[in-house]
């Protein structure tokens, strides 16, 4: 609850999850992902500045800076301002504490838009979510302030912990069976150095539901076997017999006690053999994803995952290394470890705005960094009737996006894109 946040805001330790990502993270490797706001009117930054500061005061964990410890990084309070500035750069880029006020966020703007980026060891996408909402909310209220006259009289409760829900939850006994297979990964020329595509894919979510109930699968099962089907039909070459491996991150809080604001994420992989399965037909795909996603989305499999990950960071050998010598050792692991998946496919699910809000709200966006390795990723969020499938890309063609978008519209799913027009 709050009492727990207010008694470690001076430091604290990062999370299993968070640990890794500052010895990893770089120009080239952000691990930043960013959540969107567009709104039906221009945005006053003045009074996003205002927003901002408020939604730190009640969620203070996000108030802080990275420091270097002997053993691993850790976090402290920060007395900064957070720079509030309009959207130049591409999203999801690396973001410089030094040009930053140290803050593992930035929030940016651009006429009717709203961005946070966030580095993903101060949380998880569906906790950055939560603060994301706040601050779109604190700013609604100061824009409209006769719309909003009871909330501004009334201080909105916010409860969350920081505990590290992955050492309260974890089995030791529990052993990963995670693929030694590396994947597929996706051919093409590349745009230039720093350079992202953003391609919305903006989809009727009722026609999408019904297009899911009629093959008995869940949306993200659905929008998988999609996805699977675009890299093979347009960008599955020279394979050496390599799967196509989508990453799929899960929300361990539905699967475990957690009010964490903190990291609490796990993942599973469809690891799709083309060839070995006779995976050569969108119907033949489908049903081997859905028996995939039957098969790992339990709470042991998932559980065999999570405490996989929790024993290397509670690793007594790893944990005696100095924080100087595990950088490059886990910078030299990361380049391997990221050959293990063709592409993530994050869906974050619905983002739930309170009823007095929504006709400020066109829609919201997630979008995740592209890499060397996994060179197109895909990220998905729902608002209202509309869910919006975002791909963003380092490679110098759209045509998975085209065929993505495509195949949906064949089925009678309307889309409408929308982009950054890097790769028109």
């Amino acid at each position: 609850m709050e009492n727990e946040a207010k008694k470690t805001l001076e430091w604290r330790k990062l999370d299993n999850s968070a640990k890794l990502f500052p010895m990893s993270a770089g120009k080239k490797y952000s691990t930043v992902f960013r959540l969107s706001a567009v709104l039906k009117e221009k945005i006053k930054p003045d009074l996003l500045e205002q927003a901002v500061e408020m939604a730190l005061e009640k969620y203070k964990s996000f108030r802080v800076k990275m420091k270097n410890g002997f053993f691993w990084n850790y976090l402290e309070h920060n007395s900064k301002k957070p720079i509030i500035e309009e959207e130049r750069d591409y999203p999801c880029q690396y973001i410089n504490p030094n040009t930053n006020n140290q803050y593992l966020f930035k929030v940016t703007y651009f006429d009717v838009k709203i961005n946070i980026d966030i580095f993903h060891s101060l949380t998880d996408g569906n906790s950055g979510a939560q603060f994301f909402k706040e601050i779109i909310y604190n700013y609604l209220e100061i824009a409209h302030p006769e719309d909003f006259q009871e909330e501004l009289r009334t201080y909105r409760k916010v409860e969350y912990t920081l505990e590290d829900s992955y050492i309260k939850n974890f089995d030791k006994k529990a052993k990963n069976n995670n693929s030694s297979k590396k994947a597929y990964l996706l051919k093409g020329g590349k745009l230039k150095l720093g350079a992202v595509s953003a391609i919305h894919e903006i989809i009727d979510l009722n026609a999408l539901k019904e297009e899911a109930k009629k093959h008995d699968c869940t949306i993200t099962q659905y929008l998988t076997s999609v996805l699977i089907y675009s890299i093979y039909k347009v960008n599955f070459m020279n394979t050496k017999n390599r799967p196509i491996k989508i990453c799929i991150p899960v929300n361990l809080k539905k699967y475990f006690p957690s009010e964490t604001i903190t990291n609490f994420f796990s993942y599973i992989t469809i690891e799709a053999e083309m060839e070995k399965f006779q995976l050569n037909t969108f119907d033949k795909i489908l049903e081997f994803v859905k028996k995939e996603f039957n098969k790992k989305l339990t709470q042991e499999e998932i559980n065999k995952t999570m405490s996989g990950n929790v024993k290397l960071g509670i690793n007594p050998f790893i944990k005696a290394i100095p924080l100087f010598l595990k950088r490059p050792i886990v910078r030299l692991s990361y380049i391997e470890i990221r050959k293990y998946t063709t592409m993530t496919l994050s869906n974050i699910g619905r983002i739930g705005i309170i009823g007095k809000y929504q006709k400020y709200i066109d829609k919201f966006l997630m979008l995740i960094a592209p890499e060397q390795a996994e060179k197109i990723k895909c990220s998905a969020c729902s608002y209202e009737n509309k869910l919006t499938v975002t791909f963003t890309s380092i490679l110098n063609n759209n045509k998975i996006e085209k065929f993505f978008c495509q195949f949906l519209q064949n089925a009678g799913i309307a889309v409408k894109i929308e982009s950054n027009g890097v790769n028109p």
